[in-house]
């Protein structure tokens, strides 16, 4: 049996599983809070398998993202000196927390909305923005949109392209994210140089 076909056994048995929804809102809070992995490597082929309900499995997807968004942000405003501390440790971005920041200070609401669009892992910005005392309902915000326009449009890409959609994931994720982050810091760039 090759890898292939026992990956493509594990998200049949995710698909028909009756607790999957709630398995998909929990692995989307962790990956908001403490795995810097992203959810479309199971969310992409669990769209695939589920068409039918597609909008359902983005908007739990969404939803778990948004609990785990404002938890970190909580660990980020009252726990930061020991918790926050230790999630940028564990996570070893020291450096990019530091410099976003800054980027907070400036131009907070893109500084998020940008990272949770991207591939950059969101940790730092829930972090920086409790930590930081940035307003909660505007990171809400941001962050919502962020991550609605990125499930949403995942959504509408796998409806289009059907079961393509999961092999040209596998073999142009790596380039498709960084060429988000590419233009997501070139657009950043630009917002403070204009």
């Amino acid at each position: 049996m090759t890898e292939n076909t026992k990956t493509q056994q594990w998200y049949q048995k995710l698909a028909s599983s009756p607790h999957a929804l709630v398995l998909l809102f929990f692995l989307s809070a962790m990956e908001a809070t403490i795995l810097p992995i992203a959810l479309e490597l199971v969310l992409v082929p669990y769209m695939v398998l589920e068409r039918k309900r597609i909008w359902l499995v983005a908007s739990v997807a969404l939803a778990g993202f948004m609990a785990g968004a404002v938890g970190g942000y909580y660990i980020g405003f009252a726990l930061f000196d020991t918790a926050g501390e230790w999630f940028i440790s564990y996570l070893s971005i020291q450096d990019y927390y530091q410099e976003f920041q800054e980027t907070l200070k400036e131009d907070g609401f893109v500084a998020i909305f940008l990272v949770g669009v991207t591939p950059v892992p969101f940790q730092v910005a829930m972090l920086a923005a409790g930590a930081g005392d940035y307003p909660l309902s505007l990171f809400l915000f941001a962050a919502g949109a962020a991550r609605a326009l990125r499930y949403y449009v995942l959504a509408l890409i796998v409806l289009w392209l059907g079961p393509y959609t999961e092999r040209l994931w596998g073999k142009y994720a790596g380039p498709v994210g960084w060429s988000i982050l590419i233009l997501a810091g070139t657009m950043l760039l630009l917002t403070q140089f204009l």
